[in-house]
């Protein structure tokens, strides 16, 4: 290379960049960055931008931009009404093809050129094509060649298919995560379910003995399930379910935690010396609910502390389950401490 100047790349090592960026890029603006760039680089253009269709929103956002000020991208940010507009950028999206523009004007990100054109991003799903974005590359003088334009359109699939990967890995931790919520959560009432209050109770009790503190595990029962149920059917009594733990987790403080322990049982595991005030207080809020048909609404609840009625998740929940039969057994709608219970 005389003089130190930069060799121009082939069309066959644009590609390769191209090519490389999409498959090991993890960043989509970067990737979408670099396809713009090479699609400037391969047609002259001297302004461009990236948009991505939100279908759900029916706007298209701007992704990435070359050769633009901020304030000019604060002001194109986003183009609405993709389905029904009028302008070029929503004609590419709706037409899936090339279009030229003789009058950049009408496109707000390319205000200043003389010629455009834009790309659509499409790519295949399941045989029929789907559009994702649009590119749009301004030029300063006349439109290139058209072998020069077309050297363009591959570096927009290219770019189309960085937007699927990405939409793709987005989903795929979306699910993930959807189906992590699942494991840990009671479908019902969205309460934490019975694999993660064994874990909690067993950290929780952990911590207490290794300090030397005081913590609590108390069981509520919900009085008359059965009643309910045969009376409305299940889905009164999921109703009745739903409402008992909102009341609970509503109603406790930061520290605690609560979760679904059986089919007509919730758990509460409380850390330090208020244990009993605090089912006092939840049972009381559970009272306060409205009726369901001429039956009122109440608990049995059962407390167990540590270190007093047990030294070990199995220990606590087993006094636990004593002091709420006997709760129970004495009318329900009460909470009975177990060391009460056992005397």
């Amino acid at each position: 290379m005389a003089g130190g100047a930069r060799q121009k790349r082939t069309i066959g090592e644009t590609f390769a960049i191209a090519a490389a960026t999409v498959a090991r890029g993890d960043d989509l603006d970067d990737a979408l960055a670099q396809m713009l760039g090479l699609a400037a680089e391969v047609t002259g253009a001297r302004t461009g931008a990236v948009y991505i269709l939100d279908a759900d929103a029916d706007r298209l956002e701007l992704a990435v931009s070359l050769g633009l000020k901020g304030d000019v991208e604060q002001e194109v940010a986003s183009v609405a009404s993709v389905g029904e507009g009028q302008g070029p950028l929503s004609s590419a999206v709706r037409s899936r093809m090339p279009i030229p523009v003789d009058e950049p004007g009408q496109v707000a990100v390319l205000q200043g050129a003389k010629r455009a054109q834009l790309l659509p991003l499409v790519v295949r799903r399941e045989g029929a094509e789907v559009c994702l974005g649009a590119m749009a590359l301004g030029f300063a003088g006349e439109r290139p060649a058209r072998t020069k334009l077309a050297g363009a359109e591959p570096l927009a699939d290219l770019a189309a298919l960085a937007v699927e990967r990405s939409l793709s890995l987005s989903l795929g931790s979306e699910r993930a995560e959807w189906y992590d919520r699942l494991a840990h959560t009671d479908p019902l009432t969205g309460l934490a379910n019975r694999r993660v209050l064994d874990r909690m109770l067993e950290l929780e009790v952990a911590r207490a003995g290794r300090q030397g503190v005081p913590m609590s595990v108390a069981l509520f029962e919900v009085d008359g399930l059965d009643e309910i149920q045969r009376a409305g059917g299940n889905a009164a009594g999921d109703a009745l379910m739903r409402r008992v733990a909102q009341v609970l987790a509503g109603s406790v403080r930061l520290v605690d935690s609560i979760a679904r322990y059986e089919p007509n049982r919730f758990a509460l595991l409380a850390p330090g010396p208020d244990g009993e005030i605090v089912v006092e207080r939840l049972v009381k809020a559970i009272s306060s609910l409205p009726a369901v048909g001429s039956k009122t609404v109440s608990v049995s609840a059962g407390v167990a502390a540590f270190p007093l009625d047990g030294r070990t998740p199995e220990e606590l929940l087993a006094a636990a389950e004593l002091a709420t039969a006997a709760a129970r057994q004495a009318g329900g709608g009460r909470a009975v401490v177990s060391a009460a219970a056992n005397e």
